[in-house]
């Protein structure tokens, strides 16, 4: 399955996590392009933030000890820098 990453967005993708072992309780995801990006879901393995990393996009996995808002805010806050840069 595919899901539209719009252009300049962020989203969260934890509950696309299907593994179990999977090293990741949740992926925040940053389209800092203009230019909307298909990722696949569901997320089975690390070999996925390489390959979404790979297309343009900022993969950023979360771990138990990361602080998942504080994460969001801060990758919020810099798309934010770049958009209006980019105005």
């Amino acid at each position: 399955m595919k899901f539209v990453v719009r252009p300049m967005h962020i989203i969260s993708v934890g509950g696309y996590i299907v593994e179990v072992s999977f090293p990741y309780r949740n992926v925040i995801v940053v389209n800092p392009t203009n230019e909307p990006i298909k990722i696949d879901i569901p997320i089975y393995s690390e070999e996925w933030l390489e390959k979404h990393n790979k297309l343009g996009l900022e993969v950023i996995p979360i771990t138990e000890d990361d602080s998942f808002l504080s994460t969001f805010k801060k990758a919020k806050a810099k798309l934010d820098k770049i958009k209006l840069n980019s105005s």
